[in-house]
């Protein structure tokens, strides 16, 4: 009876491991082919450095997230770029303050620094909110000693150019005040800034299908200090959601929080619109609604400033879009890492 007992038990286990072989191995083939998914990167028009480190990230199989966060951090750090982190331009008082926001598809989880000062890399701090907090934003003084506490070193991030940039605006304000002009004249260049509101944004799909996004700033130039813009707004300047897609946004974040831009983007995703279908809708219902504002509008009644978004969906598929004609973004679509022209709903007269 033993013998048969012990035979008996030896064939069930044998048959048990041997169907778990099956079914380890069917898992191993579904996540073989999970990980041969199409892998992308899309960023705004800086970003080409950042779709290009991100690539490289997903390629050694780096989380999303991880993977944009590391891509913009290069551009953040970059004092020649002077819409976001270091060398970005200031408030009206000459204080640089930075805006930043990270979504993690697979948990849907994300977090969001805003008015932070003296960080270079404002998109670390906004991840470190999200992993180690409760909340989902924090700002001013409170997000810096949440940095400091996390050992981030505060540094001066007015660069000597942001500095003459932000010097020469001020000496521009008014001749009845105690600030002489600028002794020559503005150049283009210069003048370029003075409604500056760059930002980058960063969006990832790994080759399991998770998504990642990364929306930083330092937002409009000779803002009133405290003032927020929609990069560090959940829904606003970026938005993921892993079973659809990922949006993000740079240019007018007031129009865009009161939107909630993003969102909507992922929203039309949902619907069957493609990224640039849905980045164009978003962009319609903005439009849309500023047309009860007759202060954004140009001479023509249409939106007299600049918007555009960036998406991937669930696919792997990407697309921009932008409110008026001109520029383009960053695309790695795993082969290439190239910039794209953007769709556009208005084109300026000649």
């Amino acid at each position: 009876m033993k013998d048969k007992l012990s035979r008996r038990n030896f064939i069930k286990t044998g048959i048990g491991v041997g169907a778990a072989a099956v079914l380890t191995g069917r898992k191993n083939l579904l996540n073989a082919e999970a990980r041969e998914g199409k892998m992308c990167s899309v960023s705004s028009g800086n970003g080409l450095r950042a779709t290009k480190k991100a690539m490289e990230l997903l390629n050694q199989g780096k989380d999303p997230l991880d993977a944009v966060i590391a891509g913009v951090n290069i551009v953040e750090s970059d004092p020649n770029d002077r819409s976001v982190g270091y060398g970005g331009l200031p408030n009206e008082e000459g204080i640089v303050e930075l805006d930043s926001s990270v979504m993690h598809g697979p948990t849907h989880n994300g977090g969001a620094v805003a008015s932070l000062r003296n960080i270079k890399n404002p998109s670390k701090v906004a991840k470190l909110v999200m992993e180690r907090t409760d909340h989902a934003l924090l700002v001013g003084k409170g997000a810096l000693r949440f940095a400091i506490a996390h050992g981030f070193k505060e540094e001066n991030l007015l660069t000597d150019k942001s500095r003459e940039t932000w010097l020469k605006r001020k000496e521009m304000l008014s001749d009845r005040d105690f600030w002489f002009p600028p002794k020559k004249k503005i150049d283009p260049e210069l003048e370029s800034y003075f409604n500056n509101h760059g930002t980058i944004n960063c969006l990832a799909i790994d080759a399991a299908g998770d998504l990642g996004g990364v929306t930083t700033t330092s937002g409009f130039f000779f803002k009133i200090p405290g003032r927020v813009g929609d990069s560090p707004i959940i829904g606003a300047g970026l938005y993921v959601d892993n079973d659809v897609g990922a949006a993000g946004s740079t240019g007018r974040g007031e129009a865009n929080i009161l939107n909630c831009g993003s969102f909507q983007v992922v929203n039309f995703m949902s619907r069957g619109f493609s990224p640039e279908e849905a980045c164009l809708k978003a962009l319609e219902k903005i439009s849309d609604k500023s047309k009860l504002l007759p202060r954004l509008l140009n001479e023509d009644g249409l939106p007299s400033f600049g918007l555009r978004f960036y998406a991937i969906n669930k696919k792997g598929e990407s697309g921009a879009a932008s409110m008026w004609r001109g520029g383009r973004f960053a695309v790695h679509d795993g082969k290439e890492n190239k910039f794209r022209p953007f769709a556009f709903l208005y084109e300026r007269k000649r």
